[in-house]
C-alpha cells in the first residue's frame, strides 16, 4: 500500500535528487529507496544494526531543514515522548518537504489512550494491542501532529487504490490511513 501511495501520490520518483530520512526502515523498501534516492537515502533506527544511523527519534542528529522526505511508519506508538519525536521530525524537514507518517489509529475509540505506569509487556499487549506499544492513537492524532508544527492531510486508501488492491493488500479500517505532513510555514523550529 505504502509503495503505491508513494509512487502515485508523491514526487518521490520525479528524478530530482532528494534527501530522505527513513525511520525504522522496512527491509523490503531499503533496496528500492536506495535505487531511487541514491546517496541521499538515510536509514535510522535506535536498535536495528542495519540502519546507517543509530538514532533516537526524539533526538535526531541532523540539522534543521535537512530532509526533503521523511518516512516514519509504525514508530510513534512505541515512543514514550511521541510529541518530542514529532517536533524533531518537523525540525529536520525542509520547508518544502513532506513526511509520510503511519500509525495504527482508532478514532472511534475517542482520544489517544496512554498509561505510562504500564510497563509489563503482557499488560501492554492487553491494553495497547502489542507488547512494545505505549499508546493507542485515537481521534486526536491529527491534532497532536498539528500541535507539533505539521500541517496534516489524511490520505485514505480508496484515494489511490482500487477496491481489489485494498482487499489484496489486506487494508483494514485502522491500518490504511497515511498522514501526509508538511511543515507549517509559520513555525520557527530553531
Amino acid at each position: 500500500m505504502l509503495w503505491e501511495f508513494l509512487r502515485q501520490s508523491t514526487d518521490l520518483y520525479d528524478g530530482r535528487h532528494k534527501h530522505m530520512l527513513h525511520v525504522a526502515p522496512e527491509t523490503q523498501f531499503e533496496k528500492l529507496f536506495s535505487k531511487v534516492i541514491g546517496d541521499g537515502y538515510i536509514t535510522a533506527d535506535l536498535f536495528d544494526p542495519r540502519a546507517k544511523v543509530k538514532m533516537d527519534v526524539t533526538v535526531i542528529p541532523f540539522p534543521a531543514d535537512c530532509f526533503d522526505v521523511i518516512l516514519c511508519s509504525h514508530v510513534l506508538e512505541h515512543v514514550p515522548d511521541d510529541r518530542k519525536a514529532m517536533r524533531e521530525l518537523v525540525r529536520v524537514l525542509k520547508p518544502e518537504g513532506w513526511a509520510a507518517i503511519l500509525v495504527p489509529c482508532f478514532p472511534e475509540r475517542g482520544k489517544t489512550f496512554e498509561d505510562f505506569s504500564v510497563t509489563e509487556p503482557a499488560e501492554r499487549l492487553k491494553l495497547f494491542g502489542q507488547a512494545d506499544h505505549v499508546r493507542i492513537y485515537g481521534s486526536d492524532f491529527v491534532s497532536r501532529l498539528e500541535e507539533s508544527g505539521f500541517h496534516v492531510h489524511v490520505v485514505y486508501p480508496p484515494e489511490f487504490l482500487s477496491p481489489e488492491e485494498i482487499i489484496r493488500f489486506n487494508i483494514t479500517r485502522n491500518s490504511g490511513e497515511i498522514f501526509l505532513c508538511t511543515k507549517r510555514q509559520s513555525e520557527n523550529t530553531e
